[in-house]
């Protein structure tokens, strides 16, 4: 594997997102700060890394928004996205339009990323649905995203839990829409 300062900083950035998620499986009040501290090494790691490296702005986002602080990474987010002209950019886009409150974007933005698989369709159908204000289609599209990381052997920062829905749950609720997550997925 290539090793270099960028690969440093996300594997820092994955180490305090995991840390993150532990305190808000535990209730624990610093869980904001650790988002933000992860927010910031996702940014980092985005600073160094090779172009078009967006699954570290999308990491960023998700720390962001799960921290409750996202209007200033999602503007850094926007900036940075010359095009969405693919899934993960069209991903990182989306997240950043709907924590601007720009659904029109959200639902353009969602269309792209579509092509990067089953996992990027079922969080492009709870955003095409987040900006919608659908309530049932986001609950069948959040179900669909916790049923999958309930189903993975294997997690990203290597925490069981469903990430992805309880973002997507913070900016559904932004639009009066129910919470949906849970915080720890069943054994698996």
């Amino acid at each position: 594997m290539e090793e270099g300062p960028h690969l440093d900083a996300l594997r820092d950035a994955l180490r305090l997102e995991a840390d993150a998620q532990h305190r808000l499986q535990t209730g624990d009040p610093g869980a904001a700060t650790a988002f933000a501290a992860a927010a910031a090494q996702y940014r980092a790691s985005w600073e160094l890394a090779p172009p078009r490296s967006f699954g570290r702005l999308i990491g960023m986002l998700k720390a962001a928004i799960l921290g409750g602080a996202a209007q200033e990474p999602a503007q850094y987010a926007i900036a940075q996205l010359d095009t969405a002209d693919s899934p993960p950019s069209s991903y990182a886009l989306a997240l950043a339009a709907l924590v601007l409150d720009d659904d029109e974007t959200a639902v353009e933005a969602a269309l792209g990323m579509r092509a990067g698989g089953d996992a990027f369709a079922r969080a492009a159908d709870a955003i095409n649905a987040i900006a919608r204000r659908d309530s049932d289609a986001y609950a069948q599209a959040v179900d669909a995203i916790v049923a999958d990381f309930g189903a993975r052997a294997d997690h990203l920062t290597g925490v069981r839990i469903a990430d992805t829905a309880l973002m997507l749950d913070r900016l559904a609720a932004d639009r009066g829409l129910a919470a949906r997550a849970p915080l720890e997925l069943p054994a698996a």
